[in-house]
């Protein structure tokens, strides 16, 4: 059992910049995958960033890519989620996951994780 737990969310203006973080249970974290989702309200939960167990290799959405950055501090057993120049469009909540088995991975789809935090609010006002 992993148990993830975020934090960082909350309200900034277009343009704005915010760090999320997502602190992990457990004592092989280094060897996890992790990711970042988010999901607006009505709609489907979606890919945002995720990082192999190493750091060494990341994946982004396109929707994301050169304004977010995914990385890790395995020493604290934490996952980050830096979120610069964001657009009301980036407004969702926003969850992060843990891949136990394929810590080579760097993952878009939801079912390849397999724990998931509670998650925490970000919204962008124009």
């Amino acid at each position: 059992q992993v148990q993830l737990v975020e934090s960082g969310g909350g309200l900034v203006q277009a343009g704005g910049s915010l760090r999320l973080s997502c602190a992990a249970s457990g004592r092989t974290f280094s060897s996890y995958a992790m990711g970042w989702f988010r999901q607006a309200p009505g709609k489907e939960r979606e890919f945002v960033a995720a990082i192999r167990w190493s750091g060494g290799s990341t994946n982004y959405a396109d929707s994301v890519k050169g304004r977010f950055t995914i990385s890790r501090d395995n020493a604290k057993n934490t996952v980050y989620l830096q979120m610069n120049s964001l657009k009301p469009e980036d407004t969702a909540v926003y969850y992060c996951a843990v891949d136990i088995i394929r810590g080579w991975s760097t993952s878009r789809i939801p079912v390849d994780y397999d724990y998931w935090g509670q998650g925490t609010q970000v919204t962008v006002s124009s």
